[in-house]
């Protein structure tokens, strides 16, 4: 299906600059993902550091120190790839400077990751130890990084989706999974759960079903791509709770 022609000067959102923008970033992560294994590695890591801190109910400074360590590890590890292509693009020959750059981004990263562990061991530490008998009493309830934790497992999932799976498309624009219906089916689903009201539940999927509609309408994605981002939303976050209420 065709997108609707817009009027004369109007311009649609993924026209825009800043559209492209987030786009273009986009595209590099998916392009680390599919040929970078440490970055998927990553990914994996931080989607189960998530799960860690919502099952462990820690304070949101630990959460902080938590994202951050994960943004830097993979925002150094595309630097790293960055450097890498460069370096490729410079020289075909086996330069000792060009080992050098490449060597040296490598280990960038290394350093941030091995900081990241430390931190990570004494963050879960001081959340196992403080909590002591209270965590399995806790998780009855529902922490309140759920929310943000499944909405970052279900991103990580949706880009290792667009990374392997199906056509290629454009990061925000297409691909192999529909990520926008996959993060609204993934907040409907939340919804309904904590809601534990029918009609409420009703509403967040039909305000879901609309994102997802509007996907295919604009000629984005087909609809078992949306379909396929509707059933990951929805099984990560429903599996995630059930999870967490063991």
């Amino acid at each position: 299906m065709h997108p609707a022609r817009l009027p004369p000067g109007v311009k649609r959102v993924q026209d825009s600059r800043v559209w492209a923008a987030f786009d273009y970033a986009f595209q590099g992560i998916l392009y680390a993902t599919r040929t970078q294994r440490n970055m998927r590695i990553h990914l994996v890591a931080a989607s189960l550091a998530m799960f860690a801190v919502l099952y462990l109910r820690l304070e949101r400074a630990y959460v902080a120190l938590v994202v951050i360590c994960i943004a830097l590890v993979i925002a150094l590890e595309l630097v790293n790839t960055a450097i890498e292509a460069v370096v490729d693009l410079m020289t075909v020959a086996h330069h000792p400077l060009a080992k050098i750059a490449k060597d040296a981004a490598a280990g960038a990263v290394l350093v941030v990751s091995m900081a990241a562990v430390i931190v990570g061991y004494l963050v879960f530490y001081e959340g196992v130890t403080a909590a002591g008998a209270k965590v399995s009493a806790a998780v009855a309830g529902i922490p309140r990084n759920y929310v943000f934790a499944v909405l970052v497992i279900v991103g990580v999932g949706t880009i290792f989706a667009k990374a392997f799976a199906g056509r290629r498309g454009s990061p925000l624009q297409g691909g192999a999974i529909s990520g926008h219906a996959a993060l609204a089916f993934a907040g409907a689903t939340v919804i309904g759960l904590l809601s534990g009201t029918l009609v409420v539940a009703l509403l967040a999927y039909f305000l879901a079903f609309l994102v997802s509609q509007s996907r295919i309408e604009g000629g984005i994605h087909s609809v078992g791509e949306v379909v396929s981002g509707a059933v990951l939303g929805t099984v990560v976050s429903t599996g995630v709770y059930l999870m967490i209420r063991l």
